[in-house]
């Protein structure tokens, strides 16, 4: 069997009682999500000025890194999935406020209220599908969405994730992109198989040309002049997607509805029995720009 625990069970069915505190209890665990932690606060690039920032902390799980958030002088809330998990972070007396929910439902913040978010090894598991009813893409959008219309405008949010394979990556960062997201991916050591971390780092509003440069297996980061090399090897540390343009619809000829369709579309409408208006000299007139 996986020891992907996404594909075990749910998580509010995986991260049980046991479970919860099993984790929690771990050295190794703790130790981790702090780096990763601290990583994710490094991308959300937050201002410098000594002035505390109002966070989102998606799938909080225990609030382990959620203490991270706290040890750099910020507030926050988390969210969670499992009762288990928020209860352990209640008895461990966390500092953030916390949420019992499901973020594939959308998230149920006010718009423009959070400064930044992030997110350890959590929106993959809107991939599966737990039940009948949940198809992955619509949960992503449901997410995505709600999340771009809480975060204050230029805000940033950090997710690390561990996609199961490319469709899974490119599904989370193309609805991403739809919500209205710019950004991208970070790969830290991308060369590593036990040190490589993904990171997909998006900007609510306006997003600058490059992201973030990621680290190598030397810990040292390497900008997108390297990433000439990694592509040979089939690796890329970082790619920056802004969200694509919609194009136009146009006809075959590449023109504009013109005259004779409006007229075949009101024929066809007839056809059918609806009420359609007669035609007159100003059916498929073009209008002005302005009266």
């Amino acid at each position: 069997m996986s020891n992907r625990p996404e594909i075990q069970a749910p998580p509010e069915i995986f991260y049980d009682d046991a479970e919860a505190r099993k984790y929690t209890s771990s050295s190794r665990i703790v130790e981790i999500q702090a780096q990763l932690s601290e990583r994710a606060l490094e991308l959300l690039a937050l201002p410098e000025d000594g002035v505390p920032r109002f966070l989102l902390d998606i799938g909080c799980g225990s609030g382990l890194s959620g203490e991270t958030i706290s040890e750099n002088g910020h507030h926050w809330i988390g969210l969670d999935i499992s009762a288990s998990m928020l209860n352990v972070a209640v008895e461990r007396e966390v500092e953030g406020d916390l949420l019992l929910g499901d973020m594939g439902q959308g998230l149920g913040l006010r718009s423009g209220v959070i400064d930044g978010a992030i997110s350890i090894s959590a929106v993959q598991w809107l991939c599966n599908a737990d039940k009948s009813s949940h198809e992955p893409r619509l949960r992503l959008k449901a997410f995505f969405g709600s999340l771009y219309r809480c975060l204050s405008r230029g805000a940033r949010a950090v997710f690390q994730v561990y996609p199961e394979n490319l469709a899974q990556r490119e599904l989370i960062l193309r609805q991403a992109l739809q919500a209205g997201f710019g950004g991208g991916l970070v790969v830290d050591y991308p060369h590593s198989t036990k040190k490589r971390k993904e990171f997909l780092v998006l900007t609510c509003g306006p997003v600058q040309t490059s992201i973030q440069t990621s680290k190598d297996e030397f810990g040292e980061s390497c900008s997108e002049d390297d990433n000439s090399e990694d592509e040979e090897n089939g690796m890329v540390c970082v790619s920056d997607r802004n969200r694509p343009k919609k194009k136009q619809r146009t006809n075959k000829k590449g023109k504009g509805k013109g005259k004779e369709w409006v007229l075949k579309k009101k024929e066809q409408s007839r056809r059918k029995g609806n009420d359609v208006p007669a035609d007159s000299k100003y059916t498929g007139r073009k209008r002005k720009s302005r009266f």
